[in-house]
């Protein structure tokens, strides 16, 4: 049972429990470096894990968030995870260089529904190597939509757990699946699939709910199943349930009308 997990049971969560949480997504394609740059400095109050930022952005983060107590994370082989290991190694050796502390890389997603586990495996290994030279932390992301067998899931939870990685992490936020009516859509951080992942991993390798968490009743269920880490764009949202229901400090902070949903 998680520390997180065992204040939960015990009814003693806290707000900077639930925020402490967060990586707050900016990763929708339109976004300009003017909306980047506004809702960086409207998420400066909140004490949330990280942004996690288009690659491009990493320094314009780092800017707007110097002086607070939030990371900077961003992607690799993004949302597709089908550039070469090499080009995923140079792409986070950037990132870290730009003052990323966390990247999150997205497995190719053919080679695992095909089976080519050596291939997967020298993949994932390719971005740690990088993240361990830098102190940095490393996210796997296995896209769960894409994969409907439980053992490609079960089989990347596996070797995650002998590569010794920070985290793995359920979806993207844009893995579009089509439908029988020809409408794509995504499911996301289902359940059944953090269960999966959470009890098939190292106890030691943290468990990130990514897709469709948007209400605290997501992130508190998400909790009780043991993840440790939540991909949101509904940060602002989930900290005014969770000041409701568990108190804490109010932040006054103009929050737009409009925003780009980042398809978290």
């Amino acid at each position: 049972m998680t520390h997180l997990q065992s204040l939960a049971a015990e009814n003693r969560l806290k707000l900077d429990d639930i925020m402490g949480l967060f990586d707050h997504a900016l990763l929708h394609p339109t976004l300009t470096d003017a909306q980047l740059r506004s809702e960086l400095a409207d998420l400066c109050p909140y004490r949330i894990a990280t942004v996690c930022i288009k690659p491009h952005a990493v320094s314009l983060a780092c800017e707007v968030l110097q002086g607070t107590q939030i990371g900077v994370g961003t992607v690799i082989g993004f949302p597709h995870g089908s550039p070469l290991p090499q080009v995923k190694a140079v792409e986070a050796e950037r990132a870290f260089a730009d003052g990323a502390s966390e990247v999150d890389m997205v497995v190719n997603v053919g080679k695992v529904l095909g089976g080519d586990w050596g291939f997967v495996r020298e993949d994932i290994r390719a971005v740690l190597d990088v993240a361990r030279v830098h102190k940095g932390i490393l996210k796997v992301i296995f896209e769960t939509d894409y994969l409907t067998e439980d053992r490609d899931k079960i089989r990347l939870c596996e070797i995650c757990s002998e590569l010794k990685v920070d985290f793995v992490k359920t979806s993207t936020g844009f893995g579009f699946v089509k439908e029988a009516g020809g409408k794509y859509s995504y499911q996301g951080a289902t359940d059944h699939d953090l269960r999966l992942m959470r009890s098939h991993s190292a106890a030691d390798i943290g468990v990130k709910a990514s897709g469709g968490v948007r209400s605290l009743e997501d992130v508190l269920r998400a909790i009780e199943i043991g993840v440790t880490r939540i991909g949101t764009s509904s940060t602002q949202h989930i900290y005014q349930e969770a000041l409701k229901r568990f108190g804490g400090e109010p932040i006054q902070v103009a929050v737009p009308s409009t925003r780009a949903d980042s398809g978290y």
